[in-house]
């Protein structure tokens, strides 16, 4: 009896490590991206991360890079996708996500930007400045900021303007655009400063308080304020994942960049997910991006946010 239940514990092992062996062997990633063209740099920052995570994966499934540039969607699917093909990330441009949804994909996609048109088997994910406005709202509304001053450095407004167009949607309280910052304020109002990390940190006497930035005013060398508070990817400033950690040390590069290696992480995370379950509904996890939710065909992500200390960056 018991050589019995021996023989019955190695066939189980034997099966589990065939399924393994079949996933290895039968499914195939695709990643589209532009390696080429004005959009390679991004698109191999995000190659970069994606590489990484898949290394440091245990689950070997195969990835198949192709270049986007210059090469309509069409073509490229018709080229690429067979019957190892279980899923596709990418692409990035808009103009191609949606050719791809107009085209009704057979195979799961997970597209890097997100378009108005939709499709049953395509995934929306992308780094919106919609996502770190909207975290950074929840702040303004915890700290009971009825009345928030906003504050524009001269000639980086488009840079910006995304970030303020979700603020001005979302806030039910009063929003007042102004050349100069206030000279006091009450309890129930805050600033939003949005400029560069030198313009920041050129005021002499900025309240402690109550004040908020966008992401893109970090400086990897000189510190924000202090009491300032923004939302932005955590892999940035956390060193949970060793994968975005590796992609940097390989290849050092400035923040937008690094962000893109978190985000091509996350990329490969949903994906690998996918591949292993393709009956999954729903996913959350805690990525380098942000926190994951992913429930139908919707990908909710949320920023992780900071505030400023005396001596460095404090998570919220």
């Amino acid at each position: 009896m018991k050589n019995k239940l021996v023989l019955n514990s190695i066939k189980r092992v034997v099966v589990l490590g065939m399924v393994g062996f079949t996933i290895q062997v039968h499914a195939e990633i695709l990643v589209i991206l532009p390696e080429t063209g004005p959009m390679s740099r991004a698109g191999l920052s995000i190659k970069q991360g994606i590489l990484s995570a898949a290394q440091a994966s245990k689950n070997e499934i195969p990835l198949k890079f192709v270049d986007s540039d210059q090469k309509t969607i069409k073509a490229l699917l018709k080229q690429h996708v067979n019957k190892k093909t279980k899923m596709i990330i990418g692409p990035l441009a808009r103009p191609d996500v949606e050719a791809l949804i107009n085209l009704k994909p057979k195979v799961p996609v997970l597209a890097l930007n997100e378009v108005y048109p939709s499709d049953k088997s395509v995934w929306q994910y992308s780094l919106s400045k919609n996502d770190d406005a909207l975290a950074l709202l929840d702040y303004i509304q915890h700290d009971k900021v009825s009345k928030l001053y906003v504050v524009r450095e001269k000639g980086t407004e488009a840079e910006s303007i995304n970030f303020l167009n979700a603020l001005f949607a979302n806030y039910m309280g009063e929003v007042d655009p102004v050349e100069h910052m206030p000279k006091s304020i009450s309890d129930r109002e805050g600033i939003l400063l949005l400029g560069s990390n030198q313009w920041l940190t050129s005021f002499p006497k900025l309240q402690k308080k109550k004040i908020y930035t966008q992401a893109i005013a970090v400086d990897e060398k000189k510190a924000l304020p202090k009491g300032m508070k923004f939302c932005d990817v955590p892999a940035l400033y956390i060193a949970e994942w060793d994968d975005v950690v590796k992609a940097y040390k390989d290849k050092p590069t400035s923040l937008p960049y690094q962000r893109l290696y978190a985000f091509g992480g996350d990329a490969w995370h949903i994906a690998e997910q996918f591949v292993l379950d393709p009956n999954v509904k729903s996913l959350t996890f805690n990525g380098r991006t942000g926190k994951i939710k992913i429930d139908g065909n919707r990908v909710e992500r949320i920023p992780q946010c900071f505030e400023r200390s005396k001596n460095n960056l404090v998570p919220l």
